[in-house]
């Protein structure tokens, strides 16, 4: 308790905190020495007091110690994509085989239902069988195999985060660019990729409300990756609408096929896809943009990343058919009650109304059709719902149509 007393009033009065300081408080905390209680007041003095950038690196690094630390150095040079989350993003699905259709190497570890964004894991899981839980030994033979592999974060991974993050979630305090660029780069660190490219979000879909407040994120994580040896590119992404057009685990993992195959070509969806492969392939082979992107394109238009995925889904144990899935009868079709142009949606409620009718079934959600700036009359179809009945439909298609707003 001594020791987190004092560290906790250094921050408080400005004072530096050493790399030791942290590494026993955050030791503390995650060997149960000290309470939820005790423990608050530390992470309120960051929260309110802010700390400097070399202590920030501190504190994630003591964070990522917390629990294992991947060794990829057998793989050779590794990339890494993270994304701070969006509505209808399911990016790392396209970029993941398109990077190992390349040689580019990549181990994605994702998370499952992340709020009103949704999670790739439960995406992945919509190829029957597919396994995301994997011993990292198994994960590292599958890249070495197929060049990429992706699966869920390992509960062992920068423990100390998920502990507090929940103390955060429980008191208010989420909302906190260190605290926040902390949290995922102590994943990050910890996951062992040489090259990691962070597309942050903001806009009303994403965590980050504004550009600014995304700049500063990414900065602050830019600084954590630099201090721990690692390549990092930041890409700024707007999240004032979904990014593709289907919201709910497996109506993204077709689009994210239909991407693979060729279709949405002017999508939003597949132009994030492209350019965030293309910084990916840029990186690794230390090429430049122009020439990252024809390969890429290349691998897209044969149909090499198609393939990909599919080697990749197999050895993970899942089956095939949702390559070949249609998308059924929607339960209700919703048509826009106005005639004028979309000019803004409440994209985080959207992709709450939708993620939550994945509750009764992940093959329910929302297909949109009208991205911003589209016209549209009263014969336009702005969603099709697929949901459990056309009661839950019915009263789904209100609060969507809330959502939008038309003139």
């Amino acid at each position: 308790m001594e020791i987190l007393e004092k560290v906790t009033k250094k921050i408080q009065n400005k004072q530096d905190v050493n790399q030791q300081e942290f590494d026993e408080v955050i030791d503390l905390y995650c060997k149960n020495k000290v309470s939820d209680e005790e423990f608050l007041p530390f992470v309120q003095a960051i929260y309110y007091f802010g700390i400097n950038d070399k202590e920030l690196y501190f504190l994630t690094n003591s964070m990522q110690k917390s629990g294992k630390q991947l060794d990829l150095s057998e793989l050779g040079q590794v990339v890494d994509k993270h994304s701070t989350g969006g509505v209808s993003d399911t990016t790392t699905i396209v970029v993941a085989p398109i990077c190992a259709s390349l040689g580019t190497k990549m181990l994605k570890l994702s998370g499952k239902a992340l709020g009103f964004t949704g999670g790739t894991a439960d995406k992945l899981e919509m190829f029957d069988g597919y396994q995301t839980e994997i011993e990292i030994e198994k994960a590292i033979e599958l890249v070495k195999q197929n060049g990429a592999c992706m699966l869920t974060t390992s509960k062992d991974i920068a423990p100390a985060d998920k502990k507090i993050y929940a103390l955060r979630d429980k008191t208010g305090l989420v909302d906190n660019i260190p605290l926040i660029a902390s949290s995922i780069m102590s994943k990050k660190l910890a996951g062992g990729a040489d090259i990691i490219v962070i597309d942050v979000k903001y806009g009303n879909g994403a965590f980050m409300q504004t550009k600014k407040d995304a700049k500063r994120l990414a900065k602050k994580m830019k600084a954590i990756g630099k201090n721990g040896g690692k390549v990092i590119k930041n890409v700024m992404t707007k999240a004032d609408q979904p990014l593709g057009y289907n919201i709910g685990p497996r109506l993204e993992a077709i689009e994210a096929i239909e991407i693979l195959k060729g279709k949405k070509y002017n999508s939003l969806l597949y132009k994030a896809c492209l350019h965030l492969a293309t910084i990916c392939v840029k990186l690794d082979k230390r090429i430049s943009y122009h020439k990252a992107k024809k390969q890429v394109k290349q691998v897209l238009q044969n149909g090499t990343a198609l393939n990909k995925l599919k080697e990749m889904v197999t050895s993970q144990g899942g089956k095939l058919d949702l390559f070949d899935a249609d998308y059924g009868e929607p339960t209700l079709v919703v048509k826009s009650q106005k005639v004028g142009k979309v000019k803004k949606y409440n994209t985080k409620e959207l992709g709450n109304i939708a993620n939550g009718l994945c509750k009764d079934s992940a093959n329910y959600g929302v297909v949109t059709f009208a991205k911003l700036g589209c016209k549209v009359d009263t014969n336009t179809t702005l969603f099709n719902i697929y949901a459990k009945d056309s009661t839950i439909a019915e009263i789904t298609a209100q609060k969507l149509l809330e959502c939008v707003e038309i003139r």
